[in-house]
């Protein structure tokens, strides 16, 4: 199993980086690759079409409904739908309750031909994981001040397809139950959208380095890889907090980059 960094920024897109966005990628026994999309904030379809292919998408994981996780999706509809060839099949789009009205609602008048053309809009259901190809995606209630959801992903190790490995994107959300569930994993892909020492007294939104460090040690994470870093904060900053209590390895997401688990 692979992930694939494609947008990392805090709340809106860097000068270096669009939004939140990754790719899973994995190998089934056949020699066929899978992939599924975790997020697709603004500016992302750009470097999904530069690290990856938006024709081959295999699945959609929609976290939560704010723009700077989603707002992409509504111009990947306009990719797919509008080709020399015609439009592309639809694919499966899970997200929390709501997620199709919210597109539209961004699209403006463009779904009077179809959002739903190109998506089938699913609900996350904790109780019921989704299999796509060799990836089994179990969607984890978290702390925002919207619905969300981190995502567990469960894939074939790369190189050991016998063996099982495990990523946990957090998403958008504060310390919680969670958020344990999803660190104990190979790799903890971990937001950490608020600053250390100024803005602890904010709870419920985002986390910090530390918290973030103090999720990954709690529960066991083989690797920490922190992400949603705003654009005032410096990186080696937030993982000097992390590594307050984390011992494990940490790295700060950057665009391209790709983690083998």
């Amino acid at each position: 199993m692979r992930l694939v960094v494609l947008g990392c920024a805090g709340s809106y897109p860097s000068v270096a980086a669009a939004a939140s966005s990754y790719l899973v990628q994995a190998d089934d026994a056949h020699g066929r690759t899978w992939n599924v999309l975790l997020d697709l904030g603004n500016g992302a379809l750009s470097p999904l079409q530069r690290y990856g292919d938006p024709t081959t998408l295999d699945a959609i994981a929609v976290s939560h409904l704010h723009s700077d996780h989603v707002a992409d999706l509504v111009v990947l509809n306009v990719l797919r739908r509008y080709r020399p060839d015609g439009p592309l099949p639809a694919i499966d789009v899970w997200g929390p309750d709501g997620t199709a009205e919210r597109l539209a609602e961004m699209a403006g008048k463009d779904p009077a031909t179809g959002l739903d053309g190109q998506f089938r809009f699913r609900t996350w259901d904790p109780a019921a994981p989704v299999v796509v190809g060799p990836l089994t995606l179990t969607p984890v209630p978290v702390e925002h001040p919207v619905p969300a959801f981190g995502v567990l992903v469960t894939g074939p190790a790369e190189g050991e397809p016998t063996r099982a490995v495990t990523l946990g994107y957090t998403g958008d959300t504060d310390e919680c139950a969670g958020l344990d569930v999803l660190a104990a994993t190979d790799l903890l892909l971990c937001e950490a959208g608020f600053r250390d020492e100024l803005d602890d007294d904010l709870r419920g939104i985002h986390l910090t380095g530390a918290r973030a460090g103090r999720a990954a040690h709690r529960a066991g994470a083989g690797r920490l890889v922190l992400t949603h870093l705003t654009a005032w904060e410096d990186p080696s900053d937030v993982v000097a907090h992390a590594a307050s209590s984390y011992a494990g390895p940490i790295d700060v997401a950057t665009p391209g980059a790709t983690f083998r688990l």
